[in-house]
């Protein structure tokens, strides 16, 4: 979402780290340029006035100006502005027991994908959640959400012949009672912030429930438009939160950083891709580092840790130790690392790779890799010498690929197993070592997930 504005803030930001002395004048230049930045990312203008205004009055400190480094003292200080812009503090949702949460907002912005969402994440939490189907007019919207909470086995209260909303959403929230149910999902139609009727209508429904939370689903694409959206929501409604959707499209980014500033709720989530667990804690200093560049490494091993499965991590890495390493081994890393996300959600959160564009052709070269391998029997994952010309036609066609492309990937394995067995026994465990004692992310999947736990402690600190 932030790919354009972190290009176009690194150039920026890279010219000042070579600044020695501060002026008004070179500080007034490089935040015109920062300004441009945010306006092309559809940053509502004042927010943008008002951002570069506050960071030109830190930057004229005299603290700043007697820094031994005032480039990079300019920077750290756009990076806690833009952390404030996004919103300081918890994003966490109320611990009430049982929790009522409304979800509103506009046509299409996700809602209902959003609410299966948010109950898959709370159910890792411990919860009990429940859905209830509150729109009466988009059609299939019942069906949706029946559909989704049956394949995630959420219980659903639905009601096909009322038109009710608030007797349909009371009587979800007594039958959430029998269920034991201790948060509560109230998915609403989709309606625009001008429609006075049905925004009446969230307003009853309001008053009916109580919601302990009322999160507004916004699509992060509605760029300037989001000001308006998201100032007549929380006037007749007071939002507790925010929830940006379709952040992993090609918006570019200006919703998340004009919605908090109107509004003043916090945004709360981020819906990152269309899976339902892609679905993510707003964390506004994580997020300031990848818009400017800096990288997301707690995420990204929180992510690690997550997804992947201890004890094959451990046997993995056990046997790349051996260097007994086979196609079984690397077929699992692949579907482990699949499990973190895209490659490209991966290089965003790695510093200095926010500008590197990994996209389709790299997700469909492993995607191809996963075929060859799947079209091998057990025994020739295990024993790849004995791939041989007719074994490899076979496998090339089973995968849907050409011959070449399957003697590329036996190629690439069978050097890698060489040197396994080169680096065989000490050498081997001195660099599994040296790499995650250093927090080196390339292979993530070949870490002790102990070792994880520990990295993400040190990098919180």
């Amino acid at each position: 979402m932030f790919d354009s504005l972190t290009a176009k803030l690194s150039s920026t930001l890279r010219n000042l780290r070579g600044v020695g002395k501060l002026s008004e004048e070179n500080i007034s230049e490089a935040l015109a340029e920062v300004r441009k930045a945010l306006l092309s990312a559809d940053v509502h203008f004042k927010t943008a006035r008002e951002f570069v205004d506050e960071v030109k009055r830190a930057c004229l400190g005299q603290e700043v100006l007697k820094s031994v480094s005032p480039g990079q003292q300019v920077i750290k200080i756009i990076n806690d502005e833009l952390v404030k812009l996004l919103g300081e503090g918890s994003t966490l949702l109320r611990e009430d027991r049982p929790l009522r949460v409304l979800m509103v907002g506009l046509h299409g912005a996700g809602k209902t994908t959003t609410s299966a969402k948010l109950a898959k994440k709370v159910t890792k939490e411990g919860r009990n959640p429940m859905l209830i189907a509150c729109d009466v007019y988009r059609p299939a919207a019942i069906d949706q959400l029946e559909i989704l909470s049956k394949q995630e086995n959420f219980p659903c209260y639905l009601n096909r012949e009322s038109k009710d909303v608030p007797a349909i959403a009371r009587a979800g929230w007594e039958e959430s009672k029998k269920n034991g149910s201790d948060f509560v999902i109230f998915d609403t139609a989709g309606r625009l912030q001008i429609d006075n009727d049905l925004i009446g209508e969230l307003e009853s429904l309001k008053k009916e429930i109580n919601p302990h939370e009322i999160l507004l689903v916004a699509d992060a694409a509605l760029g300037q438009e989001a000001v308006n959206v998201a100032k007549t929501f929380h006037e007749r409604l007071d939002l507790t939160g925010i929830i940006l959707t379709k952040v992993d499209g090609d918006a570019r980014g200006g919703a998340a950083l004009s919605m908090k500033r109107v509004t003043g709720a916090p945004i709360k989530f981020l819906g990152v891709g269309e899976k339902i667990d892609e679905f993510e804690v707003f964390h506004p200093d994580r997020l300031a580092s990848r818009i400017l560049g800096m990288g997301d490494v707690v995420s990204l091993v929180e992510k690690a840790q997550e997804n992947l499965d201890e004890e094959e991590s451990v046997r993995v890495a056990e046997k790349m130790l051996k260097a007994e390493f086979d196609f079984d081994d690397f077929l699992s890393q692949m579907k482990q690392m699949k499990k973190m996300g895209s490659m490209g959600s991966i290089a965003k959160m790695l510093p200095g790779m926010g500008n590197v564009q990994v996209g389709d052709k790299e997700e469909a070269a492993l995607d191809k890799h996963e075929a060859i391998i799947l079209s091998m029997t057990k025994e020739e994952r295990k024993l790849p010498r004995i791939l041989g010309g007719s074994r490899r036609k076979r496998i090339a066609e089973g995968s849907g690929v050409q011959i070449r492309d399957v003697n590329q990937l036996i190629k690439q394995f069978t050097q890698m197993q060489k040197m396994m067995k080169k680096m065989k026994g000490g050498k081997m465990k001195q660099m599994m070592n040296s790499l995650s004692g250093a927090g080196n992310m390339s292979d993530l999947s070949g870490l002790d997930p102990k070792q994880l736990a520990k990295l993400t402690k040190q990098f919180k600190n």
